[in-house]
């Protein structure tokens, strides 16, 4: 049996810049792994049946993101093979730490590996893309930042950095958020290099605090915090988080943190626990 993690990620920040005929939104953000992660292990079985052997509640397992996974990769390289999956299930769901995206990435890799089909890297990043936009950057192994849907990566280097992550009582839906009239879709792009993620925001952020109360309390609780670089929210939230240069700071500011707000510290990494079997 095999087992590996799968990192939750931050978005630094998340510029909304356009929306493409199809639907789908024109984005910015950059992307910063943490050492907070899911676990998976996989386990081959000749008799070909992919089975998740413990699902999340309330997920159907034809539409949990590993079993997604894993039944495409059989069915873009033909293999035989099946596999015995087990997720020990960490990331909170409906926070926008990417969790789902960040399993089904993990389980590419690791069935590729596993099962032996040898698929080239840009292969896999096209099959992530196919399981949802933030599915690549988990392929890609580094901090990237990140264009078009989500899909166009270009490696950056971060400073080393901590963070404060509070989780609110409630899951967001991201469709819901992105539908919101109230949405601003103009943001103007910026280039890279040389920006600075300090100067950016999360245009997703005043909806959904508007829509719920409770992410916009924790959210107002942390800027007041002193010593941060960012506090702003994760994708389309609910999580939200502060930004610290070192664990002292972030284990001092979360020591204060009212006793009805959850959440945990984290430090930001560089690379994907997995990127060495991703070159």
């Amino acid at each position: 049996m095999l087992t590996f993690s799968a990192p939750a990620k931050l978005n630094l920040f998340l510029h909304v810049v356009g929306r493409r005929q199809d639907g789908y939104h024109l984005l910015q953000t950059v992307f910063r792994f943490l050492d907070f992660s899911d676990q998976l292990s996989f386990r081959s079985r000749a008799d070909g049946i992919i089975k998740l052997n413990n699902p999340i509640a309330g997920v159907p397992e034809d539409k949990d993101l590993c079993v997604r996974a894993a039944m495409l990769l059989k069915q873009q390289t033909g293999t035989k093979q099946g596999v015995d999956i087990f997720l020990q299930k960490r990331i909170p769901m409906g926070g926008g730490l990417g969790g789902g995206s960040s399993d089904a990435a993990t389980t590419l890799l690791a069935l590729n590996q596993l099962w032996e089909v040898n698929l080239s890297k840009d292969q896999l990043l096209e099959l992530g893309l196919q399981l949802g936009a933030d599915v690549p950057v988990f392929i890609f192994g580094q901090n990237a930042f990140a264009e078009g849907i989500g899909e166009k990566l270009a490696p950056i280097e971060l400073p080393p950095a901590w963070y404060l992550i509070l989780v609110p009582p409630v899951q967001v839906s991201t469709a819901e958020i992105f539908a919101s009239k109230e949405l601003t879709r103009n943001t103007i792009p910026i280039k890279i290099p040389p920006f600075s993620v300090w100067q950016g925001q999360n245009d997703l952020e005043l909806v959904v605090c508007r829509a719920y109360p409770e992410v916009a309390r924790c959210l107002e609780w942390l800027k007041r915090l002193e010593n941060t670089t960012i506090a702003a929210m994760s994708g389309s939230g609910a999580c939200v988080f502060a930004e610290f240069a070192t664990e002292l700071a972030a284990r001092t500011a979360f020591e204060q943190k009212p006793d009805d707000m959850s959440g945990f510290v984290a430090k930001g990494l560089s690379y994907h626990p997995m990127y060495q079997m991703m070159e």
